[in-house]
């Protein structure tokens, strides 16, 4: 069966129940706190670095989720995500942006009306059918793009289909693909930004 991820509405309920939790996987609080993750909170604070780092430009980070990188950004930041839950989230962490709930899918916004697409930790998560529209959409609305997500570790999964428990006990089921900076790279045309341990990050210009 093809897995899904931005259309399906499980994965979705999930996420909306997840965002006063969803950093404590960054901080390595909550049910992280126990996890061996060595050098990940360097890994975590050069990611935000490159972030803080980019020129000041009209993005578009898609699926924001709680904001937790989208408020490094610098310039006009418009933040969309599927979970109102995560859009007040951020919204709350960008005074001077906007935050938007809205389908990735199938972007509100006209051809070119930004320099730059953002996304952390979303574009792992598409299968096949998803990615390409994803990617179709992102080069429509702006000419660059910019991808972080999971690395994949040595002799770890390319991709599977992961038990999530949120902090209420309950269950639920995500696909995830981990990737390498060279395959991220080839998917989306792009340079490597970030080549980490837990963390890759690519950056792709079309014209």
């Amino acid at each position: 069966m093809q897995p899904v991820f931005a259309a399906d509405a499980a994965t979705a309920a999930y996420y909306d129940a997840r965002a006063g939790e969803y950093d404590d996987w960054y901080t390595g609080e909550g049910q992280f706190a126990a996890r061996d993750r060595p050098g990940w909170h360097d890994e975590v604070n050069r990611l935000v670095a490159l972030v803080s780092s980019l020129p000041a430009a009209r993005t578009l980070d898609i699926a924001c989720g709680s904001g937790f990188l989208t408020r490094h950004l610098s310039g006009l930041v418009v933040a969309l995500d599927q979970s109102p839950a995560m859009v007040t989230l951020t919204q709350s962490r960008l005074p001077a942006g906007v935050a938007l709930t809205g389908d990735a899918l199938d972007l509100p916004f006209a051809a070119g009306a930004f320099d730059r697409v953002l996304t952390g930790h979303f574009y792992g998560h598409l299968p096949e059918g998803e990615r390409e529209t994803f990617l179709a959409q992102a080069r429509r609305v702006a000419p660059e793009l910019i991808v972080i997500d999971t690395a994949r570790r040595p002799g770890g999964p390319q991709a599977q289909t992961e038990e999530r428990v949120l902090n209420d006990g309950s269950r639920h089921q995500v696909y995830k693909r981990f990737l390498t900076p060279g395959q991220l790279a080839g998917e989306i045309g792009g340079e490597v930004l970030l080549a980490g341990t837990w963390f890759v990050a690519v950056r792709a210009v079309h014209t």
